[in-house]
């Protein structure tokens, strides 16, 4: 449903966020290891976000990629996907046709719409402080 790169984006930010919880900055290798995403891939994504003001980085010895804790609860799940993907996640033929839409629907379009209706819910209700949080306690984990 979503592409890599942002089920990397999301793995970053939920792990970057854990670390804010701790007031720690981390490094793009720390990063990449700990989602188990490639260095280079990894480094671009994190500009995406970066860009989008989602995460910070600092250069320098003291420096690293950092979240404002006190943003840790205003980024919601969907400011990520929105960041990587745009709209994409919430439009779009769920078989794949061009030309599906409320007029001349597939056989599952309105099934598709429902689910995407709720992913949309889903993402707009989970912040990235849920997600930290269950990260650092031990409910969820970031890699296989």
């Amino acid at each position: 449903m979503f592409s890599k790169a942002c089920e990397y984006g999301i793995r970053s930010a939920i792990y970057i966020a854990e670390k804010a919880l701790e007031n720690d900055k981390v490094s793009l290798r720390e990063v990449s290891k700990a989602i188990d995403s490639p260095e280079a891939y990894t480094s671009k994504i994190l500009q995406l976000l970066s860009r989008n003001q989602i995460i910070l980085s600092e250069k320098g010895p003291t420096g690293g990629y950092f979240i404002d804790r006190s943003k840790l609860e205003k980024i919601m799940l969907s400011d990520l996907v929105f960041a990587i993907d745009g709209n994409s996640v919430y439009e779009g033929c769920g078989l794949g046709l061009k030309r599906c839409n409320e007029n001349r629907p597939c056989p599952a379009h309105f099934q598709f719409k429902k689910i995407r209706n709720d992913l949309k819910e889903m993402l707009e209700a989970t912040t990235l402080l849920d997600l930290a949080l269950g990260l650092k306690n031990g409910v969820s984990v970031l890699k296989r």
